[in-house]
């Protein structure tokens, strides 16, 4: 599924991209660009406008109610029942892809020297190329994900 998210909801598009969903995100983007955008790309359009969702002809369309991100993460998978997720496919900055760096010693001069020492698997953004890694902060996210679906 991918999604294209107003501006109201920078922080959780961050996370659906960190669960591996496409998910668009333009700061300053207005309502008729943005519907523009969620049709000509078959997007799921994520919302905290009520004025927007009111407007005819929108289908793919989810009113956000929660004000904090992460009850806006639960509100997006429990109401459109998502199952599957893909953490480290997606850049949370860019919603570039990730792709695994095959040769690690190429990152050595690009992350902190005790990560570097300490994991042996490295992800590259293909479009923005930020370095990311294995950390303990995707697996604490993805247990307290799992605890509030229960």
């Amino acid at each position: 599924m991918q999604f294209i998210a107003d501006a109201m909801l920078g922080r959780l598009a961050r996370w659906l991209r960190f669960l591996g969903f496409d998910t668009l995100y333009y700061p300053g983007i207005s309502d008729t660009e943005l519907i523009r955008i969620g049709r000509e790309k078959n997007r799921f359009i994520l919302t905290r406008d009520t004025r927007l969702v009111q407007r005819k002809g929108l289908e793919n369309i989810l009113l956000i109610h929660a004000n904090d991100c992460l009850h806006q993460l639960v509100e997006v998978v429990t109401s459109l029942k998502l199952k599957h997720f893909n953490t480290l496919s997606r850049c949370v900055r860019c919603n570039g892809q990730l792709i695994r760096i095959q040769d690690r010693e190429k990152v050595r001069d690009m992350v902190p020297e005790y990560v570097f020492l300490s994991r042996d698997t490295f992800f590259k953004c293909t479009d923005c190329d930020r370095i990311y890694w294995e950390g303990s902060h995707p697996k604490h996210f993805r247990e307290n994900l799992h605890h509030i679906l229960k």
